[in-house]
Parts: structure tokens; sequence; C-alpha cells
């Protein structure tokens, strides 16, 4: 009985969150009923943030060229080779190989994952990354596949693949990150080789089709139940049979040497390739997920700096939180050790 009314008083808050990035089937009781969804609630959300998505997306289409513009509505991606001059990226090398820093690590099965939040230390200690930060390419490339014109959340990050003890890493499986349009972006500082957990990318899989609305009206009748803890907050999984059946083309993996800069739209299906051992991927990652429902496409107050301090504040609320005995923290402190250094 208790549990009944405790639900029923968080349906008024359930309810609005229908008209933000809200998406676990789990912990929203109305984004997670299978009535409501059979009668198309899910799809209802998918289809409203796409329509408006596109429509903030023509206004920023001035911010990339006509080229970038067609490869991104046939793929979900653009590809920069060279994305950087040669004494620049070596430069930014150096200096983020020479960086040690505060950073965290988390493990997602076998895989152990760092990131160093770019807040105004971190930034001074490795001023060539300014020349990322501050490219035409780079802001407008984030801002069009994104849909927004704001600041994206930027960290360094290193993927460790195989180098702890766990199941198979979550990631490996294809998957959109969530219900709308999204965009993630990584400039690689080390070569990726193909058998080395490359970014893994379904062409095409960003557009909003009748088949992969209907996909998504069905997966959205089991996912609040699914045995899946990813699908369950929804980030909705696929395999390769699914993929087919949604006339998809073949996953493209990006074994691509350093330098080189990819743009993707992670409404569209993804995942890190299989690494047939040990391996190493050092990157500037970049992802901008804001509110999918809102017309506007600026008006965002959020800097670089306010979300590097944001995603500081969070770690240390996660510390407080693990020191007390509530919450154990995934996110583990590092310090005296490179973005480059092994596990």
């Amino acid at each position: 009985m208790l549990a009944r009314i405790g639900r029923a008083a968080l349906v008024p808050l359930w309810t609005v969150q229908l008209a933000t990035a809200a998406k676990s089937f789990e912990r929203n009781g109305v984004i997670g009923n299978r009535r409501l969804n059979e009668r198309g609630l899910h799809a209802a959300r998918v289809a409203l943030a796409h329509r408006v998505a596109e429509s903030r997306r023509r206004r920023l289409a001035g911010l990339v060229s006509a080229a970038d513009r067609d490869a991104f509505a046939r793929d979900g991606f653009v590809v920069r080779h060279d994305f950087l001059p040669r004494p620049a990226f070596a430069e930014l090398v150096a200096q983020l190989e020479a960086y040690r820093g505060p950073l965290r690590e988390i493990a997602e099965g076998d895989t152990i994952m760092r990131k160093i939040a770019l807040d105004p230390h971190a930034l001074a200690a490795m001023p060539g990354l300014q020349a990322v930060l501050r490219s035409p390419v780079w802001r407008g490339l984030i801002r069009y596949v994104g849909s927004r014109d704001a600041e994206p959340v930027v960290w360094i990050q290193s993927i460790l693949r195989h180098a702890a003890d766990g199941p198979p890493d979550p990631q490996t499986a294809f998957h959109a990150d969530t219900f709308h349009p999204t965009v993630k972006a990584w400039l690689f500082l080390t070569d990726v080789a193909a058998d080395a957990g490359p970014f893994t990318y379904v062409p095409g899989s960003h557009r909003l089709t009748p088949a992969r609305l209907a996909w998504e009206r069905e997966m959205s009748l089991g996912a609040r139940g699914s045995a899946n803890a990813e699908i369950r907050q929804g980030s909705l999984r696929i395999d390769r049979g699914g993929l087919a059946a949604l006339g998809l083309a073949e996953p493209l993996a990006f074994a691509v040497p350093a330098n080189t800069l990819v743009v993707a739209d992670t409404f569209g299906f993804h995942a890190r390739g299989p690494s047939a051992g040990r391996s190493l991927r050092v990157e500037v990652w970049a992802y901008g997920r804001r509110s999918p429902f809102v017309p506007w496409s600026a008006l965002d107050l959020w800097t670089g700096a306010g979300l590097a301090r944001r995603s500081l504040a969070g770690w240390r609320l996660g510390d407080f939180l693990d020191r007390a005995g509530v919450k154990p923290h995934p996110w583990r402190l590092r310090t005296g050790i490179s973005a480059f250094d092994p596990a």
C-alpha cells in the first residue's frame, strides 16, 4: 500500500519529465509504462524530438560546408583526416603525455576508461587544446550535428581494453545513446587499429525511418522489464540480425590514423569494436545532449569551463557519498599517471 502511494505521488514529476531528456524506462513509471507505450507514448516522444532537432539543425546549416551536410545526411557522421596542422598536433600530444594532473577511472566490464576534465588548471597545462576547442570546424560540426548552438562537454579520454578482470565490455553491443539526436566527437590522439577497439558506427542509422520508429515502439514495450540494465535506462541495444531487419548498412569501424576527427549523431547505432588483445585509445572526446524539445537552437548559458566544473563537482559529490557509506563511487581518483600510461 505504501509503495503504491509513493508511486502515485511521483506521477506528477514523472509526467513533467516527459518534456525533458529523461529516458529511463525503469526510474520513470510513466516513460516505462507498457500500456502507454502500446498507445504510442515512446514513439511520439521519439518522433517529436526528431522533428524539433531537424528544425534547429536547419538554422545552423551555415556553420558547416555543403559537403559536410551531405555526408551527415547520408551517414550520420562526418570524418576529417589531418584535422590539426602536424606541428600543432605533435605539440598537443606532447603536452598531454607530460600532464600528470588528477584524472578519473571507471571499469566497464573488462575495459578501463579514463577521463580528464578540462578545467582551467588542465587547460593551462595543455594550451595546445585551444587549437581544437576554438577551431571553427570543431565548433561548427558539433553544433550542427547536435542541432544546438551550445558548448559540449569535453574530456581527454582513454579507453584501455582487456585491462581489468570482468565481464565483456557492455559498450561493445550496438546501441543508441538515447531516444533523440545527440552528438559525440572523437579527435583520436593515437592510431586506431582495426583489431584494437575502434569506434564503430552503422551508417544511416541516425535516420528516423518508419521501420526504426516501429522498432523503437516495440522495444519500449518490454524495456522496463529487460534483463539488460542499459536497456532499462533507455539506451536501447540491437544485434546484427536486428540491424539487417531494419535494412541498415554494414557497421563501419573507424580504423584511422591519429589526428582524425569523427563527429556523429549517437541516436545512430554505434559500439566499441572488438579488441584482439590489450589496447589503448586516447582521444579528445566531446558530447552534447541538451533538452530535445526546446525549439530554439541557441540561448544556452553553459560555458566549457562551467561544464568542466560541473563534472568535477559531480565526481566530488560521489567521493563524499562513498566515504559516508551511502553509495559506492565507480569513478576512482588517480594521480601521477598519464592518459597514455598502461593500466
